[in-house]
């Protein structure tokens, strides 16, 4: 067991918590405030912000897409650079921070900001940003990964970066009362996903990690047999926490990792615009099956710890599938309008990026990845 974790985002936690950055942002820095689609003018959370920043200047930029696109984001890059702005603040979900993550970075850089997405550039300097979570998924608010797409080439990349960790993250739950059913099962099924990317691997000793891992799951079951219990503060403040947990990457310390769902997903995402946790949730539980010989010990584990299943892998598979299910997920292809060059795509995406050989043990092929669509994609 070694590692080293470094964790420099602040969080500030509840209700009412928006009024703290007018003391975390420093009084002299020009502020660009990012959102996405305008909810944040009915959620009541653009007006908490403007009285927070009454003695800031500040601009802002709307119209970062669910998946935010480098197109997008360089276009706020301009008004950055044109306007001097000193501190980028994200208000919204993971789409919107991931996008001032990229924003941050492409501002204090003179080539195309691309560079750090496919690996010719790492990121030097980026301008300090600040979080104010209103949709509970991703975790981006404190980790050090930026993942955006490029619509011109439909490729979906991500980069890891120090300089990427939010300054501060708020985190109100009450914002989460606006939110639709698909949201609230989008973000519940992303967390279960990325609990699983860092767990279920290899058996280990690291009794923290696993501890912690499964006493998430059971919190994210908890709240999926409470489904009708979702429009309640409890609820969404305890899913708003889980989801910050499952991937500030402390449960990544001194274990192995997967992440293969994650990278197919994403081409899922860049080809035929799934929300990411739909492509996670197509695409896990047949890993799992084709992947079962090598899991086999650490999803008995699961299964026996979280879900009281022994002795029976893919009775602990379908489980998982049900939990999908039953927040409003489906767990096959077949329920979306995917045509029959997926795999074609996939493949070609992945050699394109070099990615031949993923999962824990590098045994993910290309035709371990065929395999999984095929098996998703199967009545």
């Amino acid at each position: 067991m070694e590692f080293s974790y470094h964790n420099p985002t602040g969080i500030e936690f509840g209700k009412g918590k928006i009024k703290e950055i007018a003391n975390l942002i420093p009084k002299d820095n020009k502020v660009l405030v990012v959102y996405g689609g305008g909810s944040i003018k009915k959620n009541g959370a653009y007006d908490q912000v403007a009285e927070a920043l009454k003695d800031h200047e500040w601009l802002e930029f709307g119209g970062v897409e669910v998946n935010p696109t480098v197109e997008t984001m360089n276009k706020a890059a301009q008004i950055v650079k044109a306007e001097g702005v000193d501190f980028i603040l994200a208000v919204g979900g993971g789409s919107v921070i991931d996008g001032s993550k990229y924003l941050a970075a492409a501002s204090l850089y003179d080539g195309d900001a691309w560079d750090f997405l496919d690996g010719t550039a790492e990121v030097q300097k980026a301008l300090p940003i600040g979080v104010i979570l209103t949709l509970a998924a991703t975790g981006s608010e404190s980790n050090n990964l930026t993942v955006v797409s490029r619509k011109t080439t439909d490729e979906k990349r991500m980069y890891f970066s120090d300089h990427s960790y939010p300054k501060f993250a708020v985190l109100d739950p009450s914002f989460m009362g606006t939110l639709s059913d698909r949201q609230l099962g989008n973000g519940l099924v992303d967390a279960f996903v990325h609990i699983s990317e860092q767990y279920l691997t290899k058996t280990n000793d690291v009794l923290v990690n696993d501890g912690y891992a499964e006493t998430l799951y059971k919190g994210l079951v908890t709240l999926a047999q409470k489904w009708d219990e979702r429009r309640t503060l409890w609820w969404q403040e305890n899913l708003m926490y889980i989801c910050n947990q499952a991937l500030n990457f402390q449960l990544a310390n001194g274990v192995c990792q997967d992440w293969s769902t994650h990278l197919i997903g994403h081409e899922l995402t860049a080809f035929y615009n799934l929300d990411h946790a739909r492509s996670l949730a197509v695409i896990l539980p047949h890993l799992l099956r084709e992947m079962i010989e090598e899991k086999q010990e650490k999803l008995a584990q699961f299964g026996k710890n979280v879900f009281g299943i022994e002795n029976d892998n893919e009775a602990v598979i379908k489980k998982m599938e049900k939990l999908f299910e039953s927040v409003g997920l489906p767990t096959k292809l077949t329920a979306y309008e995917i045509d029959d060059k997926v795999i074609e795509n996939v493949h070609g995406a992945f050699k394109s990026h070099g990615y031949l050989e993923l999962g824990e043990n590098g045994t993910v092929t290309l035709e371990k990845v065929a395999n999984i669509l095929n098996r998703s994609m199967a009545a």
